[in-house]
């Protein structure tokens, strides 16, 4: 008689930068009964390969991405297949990677308060 392998769980692994909401951010996926861990920033690409995650959070930090010898992460997360969140300090930290296309123009047209009376 065969059995059937056990379930494979989810695992978020959340790339620390320093934040003092990372530690909630582990227990809030850990509470939608999925498996989180708090791993270094600094983890190379490598490693959280073979650590297998479904999905990687970055989390915040007290640093300014622009400030020099601030803390980077690994590109190489971004060509692993895996789909990442950023929060705060990581979502800047993505968009170091992936610019925001800036519109070729802006209006120069100024905002109209419309009031409307509901009587």
């Amino acid at each position: 008689m065969k059995t059937a392998a056990p379930p494979k769980h989810s695992k978020i692994l959340i790339l620390d930068f320093g934040s003092q909401y990372t530690q909630v951010i582990a227990r809030r996926i850990r509470e939608l009964q999925v498996y989180s861990e708090v791993v270094p920033f600094d983890l190379p690409a490598a490693e959280i390969k073979n650590l297998n995650p479904n999905g990687i959070v970055l989390s915040g930090g007290p640093a300014s991405v622009y400030d020099k010898g601030a803390p980077q992460i690994d590109p190489g997360i971004f060509s692993l297949g895996i789909p990442v969140l950023g929060i705060c300090y990581g979502l800047i930290q993505m968009e170091l990677f992936f610019p925001v296309a800036r519109p070729a123009f802006t209006t120069k047209a100024r905002p109209r308060l419309i009031r409307e009376s509901f009587r």
